[in-house]
């Protein structure tokens, strides 16, 4: 091993210093012991697993060294210790060579003294050396049936762990698969229910559009009938109306006899009501009359004086007078009314109206 630097750290020193320790214990103590090994077994396992240890131990601390390199002043100094750990690490390689071969070596001895074991054993018992050769020979056979055995069964179990990552992995992806079609599913029930209430939405518009497309039908059909009458209204008073007013003008000269019809109606009324006047008046002057004449009889039945009966005379003469001028009266009353009601009415009279009547007509169309 080459010279320490002092310009090392302190830890990578006790590293080094370490490390040189346990590689000397294991390649003149451990080694050496596992190599003289002669048996039994357990011994020799105990010390191969022991071994196995302290190499183990060995390449962590020279890994913890090479872990210190960035931790050195100056690149000298990393070189050294870099140098210093690849001879650790070449160390390490021969000291678990050294443990191969010390374990073979033991494992010969070990079956070298079984078999010097099995040729006493044979050699006490008077077996001779054929058989011994043929002994060994079986043993040999059964050793080398035992290991295919193995080999087979390790070549199975093998198969068997391939095949059954193979499944694993299989069923982790039919998991994944089944994730993806969960998620695809989810997704498209979520698109169907938003595409349910679109369509359920569009009915409905499509329900309100069509009650408005009857609705301005019937706007418009309305509104169309009622152009054609406006029409056909105005087409009546210009051209129509128009027409008979001028193939009729010579009418306007006509005179009007329907006021002389009101006449004749107005003078008869007239004469009924004096017919009944006359009537009533006749009936009052008879039921004067017979009052008088009662009233005369009554007075000459009872025995008075001459002057009793001048003064009933006066006094009935005046009432008849006072009777008669009523009845006159009313009589006259009744007649003159009637008699003075209706209006004559002349043909220019009727013309005029005839005319201002026409005038508004033109007016209006």
């Amino acid at each position: 091993m080459p010279p320490l630097p002092t310009k090392y750290s302190e830890d990578a020193k006790s590293f080094i210093d370490t490390l040189e320790r346990r590689s000397r214990h294991l390649s003149e103590t451990q080694i050496p012991a596992l190599r003289d090994c002669a048996g039994p077994l357990s011994v020799q396992q105990e010390l191969a697993e022991e071994l196995r240890e302290d190499l183990a131990a060995f390449a962590r601390q020279i890994e913890n060294l090479d872990a210190m390199l960035d931790d050195q002043k100056g690149e000298r100094a990393r070189r050294e210790l870099n140098s210093v750990v690849q001879g650790f690490k070449g160390a390490l390689s021969e000291l678990r060579i050294a443990m191969r071969a010390a374990v073979l070596t033991s494992k010969q001895a070990i079956d070298s003294q079984k078999r010097s074991q099995k040729d006493e054993l044979f050699h006490y018992n008077g077996i001779s050396e054929s058989e011994k050769q043929a002994q060994m020979g079986n043993e040999k056979f059964g050793e080398d049936a035992l290991m295919r055995a193995n080999a087979d069964v390790t070549d199975a179990l093998r198969r068997t762990i391939e095949s059954m990552q193979a499944e694993l992995e299989k069923s982790v992806l039919s998991n994944q698969l089944l994730e993806q079609s969960t998620a695809a599913l989810r997704s498209t029930s979520t698109q169907h229910d938003t595409l349910s209430n679109v369509i359920e939405t569009t009915k409905h518009i499509v329900t309100a559009l069509e009650k408005s497309d009857w609705l301005d039908r019937v706007l418009l059909i309305s509104a169309f009938a009622f152009f054609i009458l406006v029409v056909l209204f105005i087409l009546k008073q210009r051209l129509l109306d128009r027409g008979i007013q001028m193939v009729f003008w010579w009418t306007r000269f006509i005179p009007d006899f329907s006021g002389d019809a009101e006449l004749l109606e107005s003078a008869e009324k007239g004469s009924a009501s004096a017919i009944a006047g006359i009537s009533s008046a006749v009936t009052g002057v008879v039921s004067v009359a017979s009052v008088v004449v009662s009233s005369l009889s009554a007075t000459a039945s009872v025995s008075t004086t001459p002057s009793v009966e001048v003064e009933t005379m006066v006094s009935l003469q005046s009432e008849f007078a006072e009777s008669s001028a009523k009845l006159g009266s009313e009589i006259l009353e009744s007649i003159v009314p009637s008699l003075s009601s209706p209006s004559p009415v002349s043909v220019s009279d009727t013309d005029s109206s005839r005319t201002t009547s026409s005038v508004p007509e033109r007016d209006e169309l």
